[in-house]
């Protein structure tokens, strides 16, 4: 009997102690992506990003998130005839695992990582025909991909800012090695 209510005033200090440290808030930002592929270069796409985050615990924490985003990348041959464009809508779903560096609950430094899912809801794609017809599966991506972020953020009382890098695991597009990548700057608010 002892260990059930020692078990369960443990629980209930867990759960107490666990929703003193939670946030709900929103969040939204710019990111600047790319394609990287085998034999073209590449040059970035500048997108946008915005929706909701919560975090769970202080020190260390963690962070599920969901957010509407956009992506893409430019392509162009090395002889200047041949040039593509992509930009995908995206739902994405990061869950990252995060830790206060410096500061305290008010103003703090903080690092996270952790993998991410990405689902492409719409895509637009402007090839030459040039590019068409010497790279004929290049348009053919999949609708999702999974990948990483790293990155690091301050918060200050209720604002929160981050800078993460976000590289993929998957290929979007098996034929011609492609693998987004992407920068992102995101400001939020906790809502509580």
């Amino acid at each position: 009997m002892k260990k059930y209510v020692l078990s369960i005033a443990m629980l209930m200090a867990v759960a107490i102690g666990a929703k003193a440290q939670f946030n709900l808030g929103i969040k939204g930002g710019v990111n600047f992506s790319k394609i990287n592929t085998d034999n073209l270069n590449e040059s970035t796409k500048t997108g946008y990003q915005a929706g909701l985050f919560a975090r769970f615990g202080g020190g260390v924490y963690l962070q599920p998130e969901l957010y509407l985003g956009s992506r893409g990348g430019k392509f162009e041959s090395n002889n200047n005839n041949v040039s593509g464009d992509v930009k995908f809508t995206t739902l994405n779903v990061p869950l990252l695992l995060g830790g206060r560096i410096v500061g305290n609950d008010k103003v703090n430094l903080r690092v996270m990582a952790g993998p991410i899912y990405s689902y492409n809801l719409d895509k637009s794609q402007n090839f030459t025909a040039q590019f068409n017809s010497a790279y004929v599966d290049f348009g053919n991506y999949k609708k999702s991909t999974l990948g990483y972020q790293a990155g690091a953020g301050v918060d200050i009382g209720a604002i929160t800012a981050d800078v993460r890098y976000e590289g993929n695991l998957t290929k979007i597009n098996d034929s011609y090695g492609q693998r987004p990548s992407l920068w992102a700057v995101s400001v939020g608010f906790k809502i509580f």
